[in-house]
């Protein structure tokens, strides 16, 4: 679509993905801010602030009580001296992304970009630098596609803890320090009654009654920030951690600065491209509201092959800094990859940073050892598209909301895309006698050629619509090997 959009649903249904994103298929996140100053885990802006919560007590025992040393006292610590994005944009690059996603903010309220916006930002507090646009300048210098996220829509609700105060103990009813700088922390005031007298205090920020979502003056501070955002960067992604704003109960719902928003965003970019490059992803699973984008899945994704495009965002730990986190090692981000392009998806992967902008050897490992697997594999990865079915065998991966436990493959396990006239087969575990049994292509799928991907040809043999190759012992990579099946169409 080359004319511009309007800002309604009957408009926005007429987007297209872009070729770009369909072809990238992997990209790296930068979920990055003040909350990584403590590593203390996600949600600190906002869990700081509950009385007896794990981050409430290492708050007070590193910092002080939050009625003296509050959120804003934190990213006043946040100075990200040894941020590097260009070093960091090399190693991204190598590693196998194709785009780059920023954090324009978080539910905190605190902006990463010089804003006109909002006076709370990374270039007037903490760092003293315009985080974005560095990031965007290093992307550019690897032609990689550059996205934003912003998380703020919900952020209203969320941050409803800072206008609180202790329960019991010396600081029994002392107010925390939300009550100062409202046009930081937020004049909600009526989310923090709410909650406290409805004892709601742990409950999900979500579950909020439908008065709540129908706040005008912050609907427009969303969407002057959003179109700030959009004007500043013409992301080529932009990220919505949310439904479609502001989508709290569908029926009460107001999705008109959202749409403006959205409609803004495609606009920018056919008067920057002459087409539309933009992709917008948010993560209402409606069709009739995700259709206006590309559908994100957080941390899960999908039982099969969707017709439409849509992405996953996942971590290699937690999404912030965390001193106590665990990461995935690289075979599980892998073959979560396999997996999720397999099914018409794209990996968006975080990659913890440290509050100094520095990340972590073993977050380094784990680029580094993606960044050899793509040496071998990336023919079966850019620019692929679903085969004809995702793939062959029983196994499937765990789909349960925010689950991302470890998938136990057999070898007779496979996950399939194509490209022109071959036929990719990702080997999920290599059969222990190094024969290959593809039992999936129809009797029409004649194989002409087999490449074993990093190591190339191999000898194979076809019959009765069963495909048997023959394996070396030793396997190009210590991960998920992939076979090139070249198809006679």
């Amino acid at each position: 679509m080359s004319g511009k959009f309007e800002a309604a649903f009957e408009s926005l249904r007429e987007y297209r993905c872009p070729d770009w994103f369909r072809d990238v298929k992997f990209g790296i996140w930068s979920h990055w801010g003040p909350q990584s100053v403590p590593m203390a885990g996600d949600w600190y802006a906002r869990n700081m602030y509950i009385q007896g919560s794990e981050q409430y007590n290492y708050h007070v025992r590193h910092y002080g009580h939050p009625s003296k040393f509050g959120y804003l006292d934190i990213c006043r610590l946040w100075k990200a001296e040894k941020f590097d994005p260009d070093g960091l944009m090399e190693l991204y690059h190598r590693a196998g992304a194709r785009y780059f996603v920023a954090q324009a903010t978080h539910h905190d309220n605190f902006f990463n970009y010089a804003s006109n916006v909002n006076p709370y930002n990374s270039v007037n507090i903490g760092p003293h630098m315009d985080i974005c646009s560095m990031w965007q300048d290093a992307a550019r210098k690897y032609n990689m596609h550059f996205g934003l996220t912003e998380h703020l829509a919900a952020s209203y609700n969320w941050w409803y803890t800072n206008k609180g105060a202790d329960s019991y103990g010396p600081y029994k009813g002392v107010p925390y320090d939300g009550y100062l700088h409202k046009d930081f922390y937020h004049d909600n005031e009526e989310v923090t009654k709410y909650m406290y007298e409805n004892n709601r205090l742990h409950v999900n920020y979500g579950i909020t009654p439908e008065w709540m979502t129908d706040n005008k003056d912050f609907q427009k501070y969303w969407e002057d920030s959003v179109g700030e955002m959009i004007e500043k960067f013409t992301p080529d992604l932009l990220y919505s951690d949310s439904s479609l704003p502001f989508e709290r109960n569908p029926e009460t719902c107001n999705y008109a600065p959202g749409l403006r928003a959205v409609a803004k965003l495609y606009n920018t970019s056919i008067a920057a491209y002459g087409t539309n490059q933009a992709v917008y992803t948010q993560k209402s699973r409606n069709p009739e509201i995700y259709k206006v984008g590309v559908l994100d899945i957080e941390k899960s994704q999908l039982p099969g092959v969707m017709e439409d495009p849509w992405q996953t965002d996942t971590c290699i730990g937690n999404w912030f800094a965390d001193a106590r986190q665990s990461y995935k090692h690289p075979d599980q981000i892998i073959e979560m990859l396999v997996d999720i392009i397999s099914k018409n998806g794209t990996m968006l992967l975080n990659v913890i940073q440290r509050a100094d902008g520095s990340i972590e050897e073993e977050a380094e490992y784990i680029l580094k050892e993606l960044a050899g697997w793509f040496e071998i594999c990336s023919e079966a990865v850019y620019g692929t598209r679903p085969y004809r079915i995702f793939g062959e065998g029983d196994t499937r991966v765990t789909i349960d909301g925010f689950t991302e436990n470890k998938t136990q493959w057999n070898s007779s396990d496979y996950r399939f895309v194509k490209k022109e006239n071959t036929v990719y087969a990702y080997m999920m575990a290599v059969p222990e006698n190094r024969a290959a049994v593809i039992k999936s292509l129809l009797p029409g799928e004649k194989v002409k050629s087999v490449r074993l991907l990093g190591l190339g040809p191999v000898d194979f043999k076809q019959e009765y619509g069963i495909l048997v190759v023959k394996l070396p012992e030793t396997m190009p990579t210590a991960y998920t090997n992939c076979l090139a099946l070249e198809m006679d169409i």
